[in-house]
């Protein structure tokens, strides 16, 4: 029981003494050497992180401006940019539009009540290719000409999508009712032209010509020429021929004249016959076919004036 009470009481000494000894530290005067840390950014540090600051505020509010007026200027909207227009079913342009690089489209169309209109300082090209990329088509209209490469082009009806004028390699086709050519020198043609009808206007004249060379006209199964309400004449310079092979040469008129044949004579001993003015003639053939007038008698005059024969 002491022993325990004296071990109480050291505790309590030693206690003391600490307490003692820690309030006399904390009670000694402080040295005048002593050195003091700040804590913190002071001087040109501090000068220059606000500088920083400022520096990126002006920046992000600059930037917000530029970004306000580009979206100002470009008229951003939901729909699109300025006249551009993203909907449903594709893009939509309002206005004159410019493009610097190709255009890659699949349909092109203008509205309803306004023309598509395509242009350019030099030329417009439409070109179509095929999935390897290679060219099948191409239209270019340019200043002098318009040009279309393909294997195939046609020109079809608005109403009913008939062909009125293709063009291939190895024909050209017109389907129209009625090709009408204006030019004062007419059509030209290289070649032969086929066709079961050739008519002119109505109170116009129709003309086949060949400056230089012969018009042939050929069908096999006959050449009709008609002129319902005028004449028909046939002109040549040196001879004309009319040449059935097989059948025969009809001439089918009220009256068949046969102007500037020449005229045989023969001396008759009657003396009224050559006093009197002659005006009836025979008609004779040569043999090689020639005809020829010899003036008529009681009888038949030809062989008295065959001499016209000798000289054909």
């Amino acid at each position: 029981m002491d022993r325990s009470t004296n071990l109480d009481i050291e505790e309590l000494k030693m206690t003391r003494e600490q307490y003692i000894l820690a309030t006399q530290q904390n009670n000694l005067p402080r040295t005048e050497n002593a050195q003091l840390y700040p804590v913190g950014i002071y001087g040109w540090r501090k000068r220059c992180l606000y500088f920083f600051v400022l520096l990126l505020l002006v920046t992000m509010i600059v930037n917000l401006a530029m970004t306000i007026w580009i979206l100002k200027v470009m008229n951003f909207t939901v729909d699109g940019m300025g006249n551009l227009r993203v909907t449903k079913k594709g893009i939509r342009l309002e206005g004159i539009s410019e493009f610097l690089l190709p255009l890659y489209v699949k349909e092109i169309h203008s509205r309803k009540d306004s023309p598509l209109v395509l242009q350019s300082d030099r030329n417009v090209t439409v070109n179509a290719r095929n999935h390897m990329g290679q060219l099948t088509g191409q239209l270019t209209i340019g200043a002098d000409a318009v040009e279309a490469q393909c294997k195939r082009f046609e020109v079809r009806a608005s109403e009913d999508g008939r062909v009125l004028f293709s063009a291939d390699e190895d024909e050209i086709t017109i389907g129209a009712e009625k090709l009408k050519v204006t030019g004062t020198e007419g059509a030209v043609f290289g070649h032969s032209v086929e066709t079961p009808h050739i008519r002119a206007e109505p109170s116009q004249d129709l003309r086949l010509e060949s400056p230089t060379r012969s018009l042939i006209m050929e069908a096999p199964r006959g050449v009709q020429v008609s002129a319902a309400a005028g004449d028909f004449k046939a002109t040549c310079r040196k001879e004309l021929h009319l040449q059935s092979t097989e059948g025969e040469i009809f001439l089918n008129a009220e009256t068949i004249k046969l102007g500037n044949l020449p005229t045989g004579s023969f001396s008759s001993s009657s003396p009224s016959s050559s006093s009197s003015r002659q005006t009836v003639y025979e008609l004779c053939v040569c043999p090689n076919g020639k005809l020829y007038l010899s003036p008529a008698g009681v009888g038949s005059t030809c062989q008295s004036s065959s001499n016209i024969c000798l000289w054909s």
